[in-house]
C-alpha cells in the first residue's frame, strides 16, 4: 500500500491549519476548498486586500472569500463597486477617485482644478457609503524639483482637506517607488511626511506601501516607527516582483507587522501582491496567516 498522501485522505476530516497548509503546498486541495471554513485571526492587524489582484475572480463572490478568510475589508474599490462589498457587511478600507490616478497629479497646479472637482464629487460619495479613506497621488515629476513638487502638493491638498475632514473622510497619499513608477514624486517617507505635518489635519495621512518602500529605502522598522503618526494605511507586497509575501523574498513580514502593532496603529493593512502560484488564494491565506501576529 503507498504512503502517499491522496487528496481523499487531505480532505478527510482535515481541519484547517498546518494540515491545509501542507496539503495546498502540495496541490492535494483547491483554495477554494481551503476557504470552507472561516478562518481566526487574533486582529492584531486588522487585514485587507485590494481587489486588482485578484480581479479574475467576481467582487461578490471575492467578498465572500475575504469574509471567511478573516478580512475585515476590501481595497481600492471603484464608487460604483462599493455596494457590492458593504452589503456583505466588509469594509471598504481604502475607495479610489474617478478621474484621480498616479499622473497627472497634485504636484503640478495646472491639474488642481480637475482633481479638486474629482474629490469634491467623491468625498460626499465616501460618506454616504460609510467608506472611510481614499486615495491620493502626487504625480510624476516631469521636472520640476522635489521642492517645488511639495509645495504645489500642499496647495492643491489644502483645497480638499476641509471637505474630507466636514464628512469624516481620511484622505492618503500614496508613496510609490520611483524605479517601477518612473518619475514619480511621492518615493520617500520624509517627503510624504513633510506634507502631512504641513497640511496638519487628522484627516490626511500617508499610504505607506511597504513593498515600494523597500526598494527605495530600506530600513522599514525604523523609519515605520519615526513616522507612524503620519502613516494612516499599509500595503504589503514581496520584494522582488511584488509577489507573494512568504520566504522566497526578502522582506520580513512577521517583524514588520510588530513593528506596525507596536506603534498603536488602529487602521488597516491591505494585501497588494501579485501572486505567482496557481493557487492565489492559497497564497493569500498564507500572507493573511503571516502577518496574523
Amino acid at each position: 500500500m503507498s504512503n502517499q498522501l491522496t487528496r481523499r485522505d487531505a480532505l478527510k476530516g482535515l481541519a484547517l491549519g498546518t494540515a491545509a497548509a501542507l496539503a495546498l503546498k502540495q496541490g492535494l486541495i483547491s483554495a477554494e476548498e481551503a476557504v470552507s471554513e472561516t478562518l481566526k485571526l487574533k486582529g492584531n492587524i486588522r487585514q485587507s486586500v485590494s481587489y486588482w489582484c485578484f480581479g479574475s475572480i467576481p467582487l461578490e463572490e471575492f467578498a465572500e472569500i475575504c469574509k471567511k478568510l478573516g478580512l475585515v475589508g476590501i481595497d481600492l474599490l471603484t464608487p460604483d463597486q462599493w455596494e457590492t462589498v458593504t452589503k456583505k457587511d466588509l469594509i471598504v478600507t481604502m475607495g479610489s477617485v474617478p478621474g484621480a490616478g498616479i499622473d497627472p497629479g497634485f504636484n503640478h497646479v495646472e491639474n488642481h482644478d480637475k482633481l479638486v472637482k474629482c474629490y469634491e464629487e467623491t468625498i460626499p460619495l465616501a460618506a454616504k457609503a460609510k467608506v472611510p479613506n481614499l486615495i491620493c497621488l502626487s504625480g510624476n515629476r516631469r521636472g520640476i524639483g522635489d521642492e517645488e513638487g511639495l509645495e504645489n502638493c500642499v496647495k492643491g491638498f489644502q483645497r480638499i482637506v476641509p471637505l474630507a475632514e466636514k464628512h469624516g473622510i481620511t484622505l492618503h497619499l500614496e508613496l510609490l517607488n520611483g524605479i517601477g513608477h518612473k518619475d514619480y514624486q511621492a518615493d520617500h517617507t520624509a517627503w510624504g511626511a513633510e506634507i502631512v505635518d504641513q497640511l496638519g489635519s487628522e484627516r490626511f495621512k500617508l499610504l505607506y506601501d511597504i513593498y515600494h518602500m523597500q526598494i527605495m529605502e530600506g530600513n522599514l522598522i525604523d523609519t515605520i516607527k519615526t513616522h507612524a503618526d503620519a502613516i494612516g494605511h499599509y500595503h504589503t507586497g514581496g520584494n522582488p516582483g511584488r509577489a507573494e509575501i512568504d520566504q522566497t523574498q526578502e522582506i520580513c513580514y512577521p517583524a514588520v507587522m510588530k513593528a506596525i502593532h507596536e506603534t498603536g496603529f488602529k487602521g488597516f493593512v491591505a494585501h497588494e501582491f501579485v501572486p505567482q502560484r496557481k493557487d492565489k488564494l492559497g497564497s493569500l491565506r498564507q500572507a493573511i496567516e503571516i502577518c496574523d501576529i
